[in-house]
């Protein structure tokens, strides 16, 4: 009995053997797709993590891109408006410029009168200040204009105006007027020169374009 059952066994055994080697084989083909498949998964990621990289690049270049351009158009803008060759409008600074009393019969007029020189005072401070653009009695000016002074008016572009003169700037008031202000600067000259001088802090002027000036 013994002999028969280790033979049956072996028997079966031996029957078995062709179906574990084919287990085997298939465990061992498994293995090396898995192997495979875990390769061409890391691959796979080092390519993902390339082409973000370069996503993020083009968006970086594209993002510079458009920070210089966008800094370009304000550039642009700034010239135009210095220029008056767009309107501007924002708040600002008016300053107004007025003959002081004066008996001709013993005094000299021309000590005090306002003259284009102080005109030009003021012009000159506000733009180094920081202004964007300024109109005298509402004629826009630019870098091109000149101002010529005959007797008790002045020459705007070829454009008379009689005192008292009203010049308007587009810019920040707290920068602008203390520029004014400054000890020993525009305002104390034009007093000393005996010119009325009002300085007002606007929250908002309307310089018109040059090419809309009638």
């Amino acid at each position: 009995m013994l002999a028969f059952s280790y033979r049956t066994i072996g028997s079966k055994q031996q029957e078995l053997d062709p179906e574990q080697t084919n287990l085997f084989q298939q465990e061992e083909q498994y293995r090396a797709e898995l192997i495979d498949q875990q390769e061409r998964n890391k691959e796979l990621t080092n390519e993902l993590l390339k082409k973000q990289q370069q996503v993020h690049s083009f968006e970086q270049d594209f993002s510079d891109k458009e920070k210089n351009h966008a800094v370009l158009v304000e550039k642009a803008r700034d010239l135009r408006l210095l220029l008056g060759d767009i309107p501007s409008k924002g708040a600002g600074v008016k300053v107004t410029l007025e003959d002081a009393d004066y008996d001709p019969s013993v005094q000299n007029p021309n000590d005090y009168i306002v003259h284009e020189s102080h005109v030009l005072r003021v012009i000159n401070e506000l733009k180094i200040a920081g202004a964007q653009g300024m109109t005298i009695n509402g004629q826009r000016i630019n870098s091109n204009s000149y101002i010529k002074c005959t007797g008790p008016v002045i020459m705007v572009d070829g454009r008379t105006f009689p005192a008292p003169f009203i010049i308007e700037a587009v810019g920040d008031p707290k920068v602008l007027s203390p520029a004014l202000h400054l000890k020993g600067s525009v305002i104390d000259g034009l007093l000393r020169d005996n010119i009325v001088v009002t300085l007002e802090e606007m929250k908002e002027v309307q310089l018109p374009a040059i090419r809309d000036e009638v």
